[in-house]
C-alpha cells in the first residue's frame, strides 16, 4: 500500500511549517527546533514532500518552505534518508512540476537537482527522460516546470551529463533544447537557452558536434523581443568568443553590430551581459586584428556606458556632506589578516618591500579599472563598485584595450574625452576623469605629453561641488602617480641636471597634488575622504622618501582624520598610515612625529576589543610603524608585545577547545594569530636587540607560543611563524640557541613547496628563517646541512617556482656554504646555474653578499664545481653595483684563476661571453 501521512501529524508539521516564519521570535525559534527534532523520524521528509506537492490547498509559502527542508535535508542528511523515503520524494517531486504555482515548480526543480547532485545520474535513470517527455506537455506552466529543473541540472551537473558513465545524455537533451529556442513563450525561451549555455564553457562533446547550427539557432533570435532571452544570446557569445572564436568569424560584423546594440540597450542586465564581450574579445591576444576595425565604434559605445546611470544619480542623491553620519554594518567589507613574506628587491625596478605586506588602497579604482590583482586585494572599493555593473564593466572593457592597443586608442579616444571633460553637465565630466584614469597604465607613453594641462585641470576638479567628481579624480591622479612623482626626465644627461628637472617637476605636480590630496582626506563626504585616502597611499608608495620634507603637514592631516573618519574609512586610513611608515622608514623618528603618529593609534588600539576584527588593519599599520620608528616605538613596546602575546596564547587556547569539543565550541579566528605574529616581527625588526628584554619577561613565553604557530595546521599561520622565527635569528640568536634543535625538523619539513600559494609562502619563509639561523648558528648547523640541501636545491632547480621562493633558496644555500664550505661545495656543480640566475637582479644588500661570501668559499673548496656555469658567476657577479673590498677581492682572484687555468683557450672562451659581461669584467678585473 502506498504511504499516507497521518492527519494529526500533517497538521502538526504545517502548523509548524508556518510558525518557523512567524514575526515573533520566540514562536520562529521554538518552531525550529521541533523541526531539527523531526530529522530523527523516519519518514519526515515523506510528510514534507507531501506538503509541497500534494497539499494544494495549504499556503503556498508553507509549501515552499517543506520543499526547501526536503532539499536541505538531502544535502546534508542524504546517508540518513531511507531508501523508500527518497523513492517517495522522487514520485511526488516530478508531479510538483505541473504545480500551478510557479514557487512550487521552481523549489521542486532545485530538489530534483540536488539528489542528482548527492547521488549521481545513476541514483535516478529515469528523471531526465521524464524532464524531457514533459516538455512535450500541452500546458506551458508544466514545459516551463521541467525546462526550470533542467536548468538547475544542468547548471549543477554540466560534468556528469557529459561522461560516458552518466551515458552521454546531452547527445539527445541539447538538440531537443534548441528545438526550443523559438517557442511563444519567452521563459521556456530562456530556459532553453541557459540549458546548452551551460555546457559551452566545459567545452561539451554533444554541443560541440551541433556547435554551427547552435550559433545560427542564436541569430535567429538576436531580434527577439524578451529581454531575458537577449541576455542569453548575449551570455553565449561571450563564451563562444572565449572557447571557440572561430565559430564566430564568419558573421563577425553581424555579431559585433548586435552586441553594439545590445551595449547600449535600455534594460541594464542585457548591456552589461554584451559589454562583457568586449572584455573577453580584448583580451584574446589573437583576436586583436580582428577587434581592432571596430575600436572607432567600440570606444564611444564604452564611454556611454561610464556614465552613471539615472538609478545611481538618485541613490547618491543628498550625499554632499555626511562625513558625520555613522557606517552601517552591512557597508564594512569583513577584514581579513594578510601574511607577511620574505621577498627582495631587485635591479631591474620590480621592487618588492623587504619583509612587508600588500595592501589593497586602490580606493573606488581598481574596480572601475578592472585589474584583477588590484580587484582581489582591495577591500575598500565605494559602495557603487561592490555590484559589477555596467559602469564597471565598460571601464574595465576600456583598460583592456588600452593595455592590448596601447597609444593607438587615443587618437579615437581624446577627442571624445576633450567633448566630456569641457561638458557642462557633470556625468560627462566624471565620465571622462573616469576614462583618463582607466587607460593610465596602458597608454601611458601616449599620455605623457598631455599630462603637464591635464594634472593640473584634474586638481582644479578637486574643488568640483559634486562628490562623485572629487572622488573619481582622486583616483585618476592615483593612477598617474608615478608620472606626478619622477615625471619622465631625459635620458643621458649629467646627474646634477637630472636633479635640477626632477626637483622642479616635484615642485609644479608632486607639491599641489600632494596637497590637495591631503585636502580630500579630509573632505566632508565619506566617499571623497575614501578615495583622497586611497590615492595618497599610492602617491605615497610612489614618492617613498620624497615624502619626509612634507611630513609635519601630512601627520597633521593624518591625525584630524582618526578624529573624523567613520568606521569605514579608519580602516583605509591604517593602511595609509602604514604605507607611509614603509615609505619614509625612520625618517618617521621624530618626536614630534611620534606624538602626532602614536598618539590616535594609541587611542584606537586601547579602545578596541580583543574580538575585534579592526585589529587586523590597526595591527597590520602598527607593525610597519614599529618597524619605521625603531627606537622611537620603544616607549610603546611593552603594551603592545604583551597583547599580542596574549592574542596568540588565548586564541591558542580556543583551538584546543574546540578541538575537544567539536560542534559544541566555536572554532576562533586564526587570523588574530596572524597579525599578531606579523606585529611581533615589526616590533623586533624596529628595536632590534633591545628586544632582549621584552622576550626575556614574556608571559606566556614567546618562544612556547612560537613553536606551536610552526607547527599549526594553518598555512598562514606557518607563514607567519617562521617570518617572526628568522627576525629573531637576525636580531636577538642568542635567545633561541638553545632551541634550534627543537626547531629546525620543523623548518626543514616546511621547505617544500607544493599546492596553493599559502604552502609555496610557507615554504619561503622557512628557507630564509632557515639562512638567518645557519648564519648565527655557524658550523653547528652541520647537522643540518645535507637535510636541508635536499630540499632546497631541488627547489632552486625549478625554474617554474615563484622568483622570491628561488632567491630566498640561493641564498640560504649560500649561507649554509659560508659556514659549512666543506659539506655544501661537493654539490655545487648540481646548482651553481640555477644559484646564479636566480641572485644575479636582486639588489646589493646583506643578505647577497653574505649568499655570494658563500659561493666564494665553495669554489675555493671545490673549483672544478663552477667550471660548467662559470659564464653564469660572472654574470652574476659584473651585476654587482657597488661590492665591499674583501668580497671584490674574492671575485677578481677566482675569475683570475679561471682565466691562468684555461691558458691560451681563454680568449676564444670569452668570446662567446655576452657583451655586456665582457664589458665589466674588462672594467672592474682588467680581463
Amino acid at each position: 500500500m502506498a504511504w499516507q501521512p497521518q492527519p494529526d501529524g500533517l497538521q502538526q508539521l504545517s502548523r509548524l511549517l508556518a510558525d518557523s516564519t512567524a514575526l515573533n521570535k520566540e514562536v520562529r525559534e521554538r518552531a525550529q527546533q521541533q523541526l531539527d527534532a523531526f530529522n530523527q523520524i523516519p519518514d519526515y521528509n515523506n510528510y514534507l514532500i507531501y506538503i509541497l506537492t500534494q497539499l494544494t490547498t495549504e499556503n503556498p509559502s508553507t509549501r515552499a518552505i517543506a520543499g526547501l527542508l526536503v532539499k536541505n535535508n538531502i544535502r546534508n542528511h542524504w546517508d540518513r534518508i531511507s531508501a523508500a523515503s527518497l523513492e517517495y520524494v522522487k514520485t511526488c517531486v516530478v508531479v510538483g512540476l505541473a504545480d500551478p504555482q510557479n514557487t512550487i515548480r521552481s523549489t521542486t526543480g532545485t530538489i530534483i537537482t540536488t539528489v542528482i547532485s548527492k547521488g549521481g545520474i545513476q541514483s535516478w535513470p529515469s528523471i531526465l527522460g521524464q524532464l524531457i517527455q514533459l516538455l512535450n506537455h500541452p500546458d506551458a506552466n508544466v514545459i516551463e516546470g521541467a525546462f526550470g529543473a533542467l536548468q538547475k541540472v544542468c547548471e549543477d551537473n554540466a560534468k556528469q551529463l557529459d561522461s560516458d558513465e552518466a551515458g552521454r545524455p546531452l547527445n539527445y537533451m541539447i538538440p531537443r533544447f534548441m528545438e526550443f529556442f523559438g517557442h511563444q513563450n519567452p521563459k521556456i525561451r530562456v530556459f532553453a537557452i541557459s540549458c546548452v549555455n551551460q555546457f559551452i564553457l566545459p567545452r561539451s562533446q554533444a554541443l560541440m558536434t551541433v556547435l554551427p547550427q547552435f550559433v545560427q539557432a542564436l541569430y535567429s533570435r538576436a531580434n527577439d523581443e524578451n529581454e531575458e532571452v537577449r541576455k542569453q544570446i548575449c551570455q553565449a557569445l561571450v563564451m563562444l568568443l572565449e572557447v571557440r572564436p572561430d565559430q564566430l568569424m564568419p558573421q563577425l560584423d553581424s555579431v559585433v553590430q548586435f552586441m553594439l546594440y545590445c551595449t547600449q540597450d535600455k534594460d541594464e542586465g542585457v548591456a552589461l551581459e554584451a559589454c562583457e564581450f568586449w572584455l573577453a574579445f580584448a583580451e584574446q591576444d589573437e583576436m586583436r586584428d580582428k577587434l581592432e576595425p571596430y575600436l572607432d565604434r567600440i570606444i564611444p559605445v564604452l564611454l556611454k556606458g561610464m556614465v552613471y546611470s539615472d538609478e545611481d544619480v538618485v541613490l547618491y542623491q543628498g550625499e554632499d556632506d555626511d562625513a558625520e553620519v555613522p557606517d552601517q554594518d552591512q557597508d564594512i567589507k569583513p577584514t581579513f589578516a594578510k601574511s607577511r613574506t620574505h621577498t627582495q628587491k631587485h635591479v631591474d625596478g620590480q621592487q618588492q618591500q623587504q619583509q612587508s605586506q600588500a595592501h589593497g588602497h586602490s580606493g573606488d579604482a581598481s574596480a572601475e579599472e578592472g585589474d584583477e590583482e588590484e580587484i582581489d586585494e582591495d577591500e575598500d572599493d565605494e559602495d557603487v563598485f561592490q555590484e559589477w555593473n555596467l559602469r564597471k564593466c565598460s571601464a574595465a572593457a576600456l583598460d583592456v584595450l588600452a593595455t592590448v592597443y596601447g597609444d593607438d586608442i587615443l587618437k579615437i579616444l581624446l577627442p571624445e574625452l576633450q567633448s566630456r571633460l569641457s561638458s557642462e553637465d557633470w556625468l560627462q565630466r566624471e565620465c571622462g576623469v573616469l576614462a583618463l584614469g582607466a587607460v593610465a597604465e596602458g597608454c601611458i607613453t601616449g599620455m605623457e605629453p598631455h599630462l603637464p594641462q591635464l594634472v593640473p585641470a584634474l586638481l582644479a576638479y578637486l574643488s568640483d561641488r559634486k562628490p562623485l567628481v572629487r572622488s573619481i579624480t582622486c583616483w585618476t591622479l592615483g593612477r598617474y602617480a608615478r608620472w606626478i612623482v619622477a615625471g619622465n626626465p631625459p635620458n643621458h644627461i649629467p646627474q646634477e641636471e637630472s636633479d635640477r628637472l626632477l626637483a622642479e617637476h616635484q615642485k609644479i605636480y608632486f607639491e599641489p597634488t600632494m596637497i590637495e590630496l591631503l585636502k580630500m582626506m579630509l573632505d566632508n563626504n565619506k566617499r571623497v575622504q575614501e578615495a583622497g585616502c586611497s590615492a595618497f597611499a599610492t602617491l605615497e608608495e610612489e614618492g617613498g622618501g620624497d615624502l619626509a620634507p612634507y611630513l609635519p603637514h601630512i601627520l597633521q592631516t593624518f591625525y584630524t582624520a582618526f578624529g573624523k573618519y567613520q568606521h569605514k574609512n579608519l580602516l583605509i586610513l591604517y593602511d595609509a598610515v602604514g604605507t607611509l611608515a614603509d615609505s619614509v622608514g625612520n625618517a618617521l623618528n621624530n618626536q614630534q612625529y611620534v606624538s602626532l603618529l602614536m598618539n590616535p593609534l594609541v587611542d584606537k588600539w586601547q579602545n578596541l576589543k580583543d574580538q575585534s576584527r579592526d585589529m587586523f588593519p590597526l595591527l597590520e599599520c602598527l607593525s610597519s610603524v614599529a618597524m619605521a620608528l625603531g627606537p622611537g616605538f620603544a616607549p610603546f613596546a611593552p603594551s603592545v608585545w604583551n597583547r599580542c602575546l596574549q592574542l596568540i596564547s588565548v586564541t591558542l587556547q580556543q583551538i584546543q577547545a574546540s578541538i575537544g569539543n567539536p560542534g559544541t565550541v566555536e572554532q576562533p579566528d586564526k587570523d588574530f594569530i596572524i597579525v599578531a605574529l606579523d606585529l611581533l616581527s615589526g616590533i623586533v625588526q624596529g628595536l632590534g636587540s633591545n628586544v632582549d628584554g621584552l622576550l626575556q619577561h614574556s608571559q606566556p613565553p614567546l618562544l612556547t607560543l612560537l613553536g606551536e604557530a610552526m607547527r599549526d595546521p594553518v598555512g598562514e599561520v606557518r607563514q607567519s611563524a617562521y617570518a617572526l622565527l628568522g627576525d629573531l635569528a637576525i636580531n636577538v640568536f642568542p635567545h633561541i640557541r638553545a632551541y634550534v634543535p627543537q626547531f629546525m625538523p620543523d623548518v626543514i619539513e616546511q621547505i617544500e613547496p607544493s599546492g596553493d600559494s599559502a604552502r609555496v609562502s610557507v615554504c619561503n619563509n622557512a628557507a630564509w628563517a632557515a639562512g638567518e639561523i645557519a648564519l648565527q648558528y655557524g658550523p653547528e648547523i652541520s647537522v643540518y646541512v645535507e637535510p636541508l640541501l635536499r630540499r632546497l636545491i631541488p627547489i632552486l632547480r625549478d625554474e617554474s617556482n615563484p622568483r622570491t621562493l628561488l632567491e630566498n633558496a640561493a641564498i640560504t644555500i649560500g649561507r649554509l656554504g659560508l659556514v659549512c664550505p666543506d659539506l655544501v661545495a661537493p654539490h655545487l656543480e648540481t646548482f651553481a646555474e640555477p644559484w646564479c640566475k636566480s641572485l644575479r637582479s636582486i639588489r646589493d644588500n646583506p643578505e647577497k653578499e653574505s649568499a655570494f661570501q658563500g659561493l666564494c668559499a665553495m669554489i675555493q673548496k671545490n673549483p672544478n664545481g663552477i667550471v660548467k656555469s662559470f659564464v653564469y658567476f660572472c654574470d652574476a657577479v659584473t651585476q654587482w653595483k657597488v661590492v665591499n673590498v674583501p668580497l671584490n677581492q674574492q671575485f677578481s682572484g677566482i675569475i683570475h684563476a679561471f682565466k691562468n687555468m684555461m691558458g691560451p683557450q681563454w680568449d676564444n672562451y670569452f668570446r662567446e661571453f655576452p657583451q655586456h659581461v665582457q664589458q665589466r669584467l674588462r672594467t672592474r678585473y682588467q680581463i
